[in-house]
């Protein structure tokens, strides 16, 4: 199965819409529960400001799996994404209020490969601060 995005449709430079992702410690408890990483330093405040962090820090894989969500609902097939990969640079500190923190995820066309795929580079922001780093993505288009 191919995404319904046509190849012939994308330019490099295409931009997907930008997403902007709450993240609550409600999301942390949810993902801590379904990936199985209950690391201290996602719910214990005390524990993660010892360890030099600012506060209870999202999962990175929390934060790259909403980068992957943004790339597969353009594509609308999640079989079209053919590579996904970031670096973590930064964590994304979760406050304990109604407020989250708030990830805004974007992305473009960086190139077009042979075999009807696209290169996507992915930014993630946070408090002005980029949050994944090397972040792309291979998609296979119709």
């Amino acid at each position: 199965m191919t995404a319904a995005i046509s190849f012939d449709a994308v330019e490099v430079g295409t931009a997907l819409p930008d997403r902007d992702v709450t993240i609550t410690r409600v999301d942390l408890i949810r993902y801590a529960g379904a990936s199985g990483d209950f690391n201290v330093i996602h719910w214990n405040r005390r524990i993660a400001t010892a360890v030099g962090l600012p506060d209870v820090i999202a999962h990175g894989m929390y934060t790259m799996a909403q980068a992957g969500r943004l790339v597969t609902d353009w594509i609308q097939d999640p079989s079209a994404l053919v590579e996904f990969g970031v670096r973590f640079t930064r964590p994304v500190p979760v406050p304990d209020d109604d407020a989250g923190a708030i990830v805004r995820y974007s992305a473009l066309v960086a190139e077009k490969l042979p075999d009807r795929r696209v290169r996507l580079d992915i930014k993630a922001v946070h408090a002005d601060a980029t949050v994944l780093g090397r972040a792309s993505a291979v998609v296979q288009l119709a």
